[in-house]
Parts: C-alpha cells; sequence; structure tokens
C-alpha cells in the first residue's frame, strides 16, 4: 500500500459554497423555465382571445373620417350584436375593410345628389359623416337591402368605396369580424368608439 497518495479533503467552508452555487444555479434555471412558460401561456392566451373573441385591427385609408384616423389600432366586439349606426370590420376580397352599416335586410335607401341618405322614407341623421355629395356611386336608388345583408358605407362619403359601388355591394352576416368598439392606439385617442 502507498502512503504517499494525499487526498485534499474540501472544508466545510468550501462544501457550502459548492452547496450555494449548485442551489443558485438550480434556481435560476427553475426561474428561468417558469418566466419562459408564463410568457409563451400568456402569449398563447393573448392570441387567442384576440382571434376568436376580440380581434385588434389597424386602420388604414381615411374612408372614416372623422371617426377614425388612419393607424389607430382598433378593438372589435367578435360575438357583438351588430345594428345600424354601428362600426363594423368585415372580410372584402382577401382584405379587411372598416364601415358603418347604414341599413339592413328589408330597409330600403335612398341618397339624394347633396349626399342626404333616405332609410325607409325618412332622413337619416349622420352627425359622424363627412358628407359632400353622393360619392363613387353604380347602382339604383331607392335601393333595398336583401336579407342578411348589410348596406354600409364609410364617413368621409367622398372618398369611401362601400356599398354604394358593385365593387363592394352589401355586406354579409358571415363577412363580419365584429363591431369596432374601442380605440387603443394612439393614446390620445383611447377610449370607446363614439
Amino acid at each position: 500500500m502507498n502512503n504517499n497518495i494525499k487526498m485534499d479533503i474540501p472544508t466545510t467552508e468550501q462544501l457550502k459554497k459548492e452547496l450555494d452555487r449548485r442551489r443558485y444555479k438550480s434556481s435560476y434555471f427553475r426561474t428561468l423555465f417558469s418566466t419562459f412558460g408564463t410568457l409563451l401561456v400568456a402569449a398563447a392566451a393573448v392570441f387567442l382571445i384576440s382571434h376568436f373573441a376580440f380581434p385588434v385591427l389597424r386602420v388604414t385609408g381615411s374612408s372614416m373620417h372623422p371617426t377614425l384616423s388612419e393607424d389607430q389600432i382598433v378593438l372589435c366586439s367578435k360575438y357583438a350584436h351588430v345594428k345600424n349606426g354601428d362600426v363594423i370590420a368585415f372580410y372584402h376580397n382577401k382584405k379587411i375593410l372598416v364601415k358603418r352599416i347604414i341599413a339592413s335586410g328589408g330597409d330600403v335607401i335612398d341618397i339624394k345628389e347633396d349626399g342626404t341618405v333616405i332609410l325607409n322614407s325618412s332622413p337619416l341623421n349622420e352627425p359622424y359623416a363627412y358628407i359632400s355629395g353622393e360619392g363613387e356611386c353604380d347602382i339604383t336608388f331607392p335601393y333595398t337591402v336583401p336579407d342578411s345583408r348589410y348596406f354600409v358605407m364609410g364617413d368621409d362619403r367622398e372618398v369611401s368605396v362601400d356599398s354604394r359601388s358593385t365593387a363592394v355591394g352589401c355586406v354579409a352576416s358571415e363577412n363580419i369580424i365584429g363591431k369596432v368598439s374601442y380605440v387603443l392606439l394612439p393614446y390620445e385617442s383611447f377610449g370607446a368608439l363614439k
């Protein structure tokens, strides 16, 4: 037997430091994975909620001026009941458009040369509309809105391409994404849509 072999036995202080180092390393990785998991679950929840219940959209163009402006971020309520006067987002030719419902299935609409909208023989009170005339229009008035369809128009009637044009036509209920309920950004515009 060789007695010249010397074993270095760690001191109590060295053992304590090594245990502390291993505990910290283990705690660090647990915290990291826990944080990553929490962020992943939160991101998935936000995606699911925004996709299936409250879609978030960015406004492009000026057809809804003055109610909505370009680059505003809006929140839609997917399961809200929509009615005349509501602003909605809907699919049209693989695009998303935002317009205001003017008339529903069965309503009769007429638009005068000065831009005044007549709904079921009564002039429509439209304080939100920027009216400058009939706008782009290739349909014949008076017009009866088909069942399960919505006649929509932009608030800036001069620049909006909407149900007055056969290029868009009336919106089918199954193409509606939701009712635009809130403006989220920019912050100075934050709040419920009026």
